[in-house]
């Protein structure tokens, strides 16, 4: 979709700002260290996904990863093999889950998770971070026969959530918060979250809102789901990897300021969420203020 007006001005501003930022970028030093050095000898990038984390990273029906942050890391693989003078750089994908992903990241298994991982300050304890990806916050997928409008009118009902997720701390908290009463129970993935408010063992499915979105779809009665409007979490997106690497980093994070700064982000976005005009504000401000300079 070709962008107009004030919203098309701004992104060919910032379009020109990073092919010149590109072109004066400095070239990779001849010492190697840590992630990148493996790369280069190996001639592989090892990128981690998710099976069922619609829209962001899932199996797609021809077997392969995909989704938004699918295609976020394969530029990312593809500015890193130009950036080593890799042409031909191999991609290999790894499937992780919610219990496994930090861990794939520190013990190498992976070079980078391409999920839907939220940045906190304790996962930053073991691993770091990408610049923000995406925003999104907590919700709760339910039924209209429920009654369920948000935290407060949880008293007596199960929830279902992951657990080990930002999403279980952010929601006992608000439970607490609004001194509400309810069963939260453990499931081990969204599939099982969604075939739990389908069987009726949980009242509601706690995740980011997007993400019900796109899990929501895979119900046995979709049209019989709706989305809680209400928000009880703040939830930024990143790219995952391994802490002390600052060369592999910077890599990750020139790729994304260079992506950002293009129109092609906004092709990626559209294939995924629809398009870029409705966005909201939040999403084009977090494009446009980690489209960094070089």
């Amino acid at each position: 979709m070709r962008l107009t007006g004030r919203a098309g001005s701004i992104w060919s501003s910032f379009a020109a700002i990073a092919v010149l930022a590109l072109l004066a970028g400095p070239a990779v030093g001849a010492e190697l260290e840590g992630t990148l050095k493996k790369i280069k000898a190996t001639n592989t990038i090892t990128l981690g996904y998710r099976e069922a984390s619609r829209p962001f990273s899932f199996v797609g029906d021809d077997g392969k990863p995909a989704g938004y942050s699918v295609d976020l890391c394969t530029r990312v693989a593809a500015s890193v093999g130009k950036q080593l003078g890799l042409p031909n750089l191999q991609v290999k994908w790894v499937k992780v889950s919610v219990a496994d992903r930090m861990q794939a990241v520190t013990n190498g298994t992976i070079d980078l998770e391409c999920g839907s991982t939220t940045a906190s300050l304790s996962r930053q304890a073991q691993v770091d971070f990408s610049p923000m990806t995406f925003i999104d916050g907590g919700s709760l997928l339910v039924t209209d026969a429920s009654l369920i409008r948000g935290i407060s009118t949880l008293g007596g009902k199960r929830v279902a959530v992951i657990p080990g997720t930002t999403t279980e701390k952010s929601l006992n908290d608000a439970l607490k918060k609004h001194a509400v009463n309810a069963t939260v129970a453990s499931v081990k993935d969204h599939d099982a979250g969604v075939a739990a408010r389908d069987g009726g063992t949980a009242d509601a499915y706690a995740s980011d809102r997007v993400l019900l979105i796109g899990i929501g779809r895979t119900s046995k009665n979709p049209e019989k789901l709706s989305l809680v409007q209400e928000f009880f979490s703040y939830e930024p997106y990143g790219l995952m990897l391994r802490r002390n690497d600052a060369a592999f980093r910077l890599s990750v994070n020139r790729a994304l300021a260079g992506l950002y700064g293009s129109s092609e982000v906004v092709s990626i976005y559209e294939k995924w969420f629809g398009s870029m005009t409705t966005a909201g504000q939040l999403i084009g401000a977090m494009y446009l203020m980690n489209a960094l300079p070089e």
